[in-house]
């Protein structure tokens, strides 16, 4: 089973060519994402990569987190999944929070 890691504090010149090379030293990489400003298409310093085993994972953490990256530490560890974040903006229909 596969293992999504986040990869923060990016430098905003860091490409997914660049996150795929060092990563693939600790296993195999599926997938990586960069998040970039759906306004402005600028890297917002943050990013995601998926390792094929989670052993692969746990060995990326352990070799990257803390670690430099074009003038960065980098700060990586096992994504979170993402919260639904659905945008009703519901106005306070649908019943109270409180």
């Amino acid at each position: 089973m596969s293992t999504k890691l986040y990869v923060g504090n990016l430098s905003f010149e860091t490409s997914s060519n660049d996150l795929e090379t060092l990563f693939a030293k600790a296993g195999t990489v599926q997938s990586v994402s960069l998040i970039e400003d759906r306004e402005t298409g600028r890297s917002r310093g943050f990013g995601f990569v998926e390792m094929q085993t989670k052993e692969e994972g746990d060995a990326a953490i352990a070799q990257f987190n803390g670690t430099e990256l074009a003038g960065r530490t980098l700060k990586v560890n096992e994504a979170k999944p993402r919260e639904n974040r659905n945008g009703g903006g519901g106005g306070g229909f649908g019943g109270s929070r409180y």
